[in-house]
Order: C-alpha cells, then structure tokens, then sequence
C-alpha cells in the first residue's frame, strides 16, 4: 500500500527545478488571494 503522506526528503535529495518551485508559491498565492477576495464581496454583500 503506498503511503499516503511521504516522509521527508532525503538530505542529498536534489530540489526540484526553480521555476516548479516558483510556480507552486504563485499559485498558492493566486488562490489564497481569491479566496480572501470572495469571502470579503461575499460578507461585503451579506451586511448590505
């Protein structure tokens, strides 16, 4: 069975490329900053 949350790399381990890398942070920060946006017009609208 495989597991489901993998252990840590080893300290060898090469990192993955930097423009991989780059493109997770961007895009947590793309989704992090839409969700904060929608759940502000969304209250924004509810205390209207």
């Amino acid at each position: 069975m495989r597991a489901i949350i993998e252990p840590p790399p080893e300290p060898h381990a090469a990192l993955a490329p930097l423009w991989k890398r780059l493109a997770w942070f961007v895009g947590l920060a793309v989704a992090a900053a839409l969700g904060t946006a929608s759940v502000a017009y969304l209250l924004r609208a509810l205390l209207r």
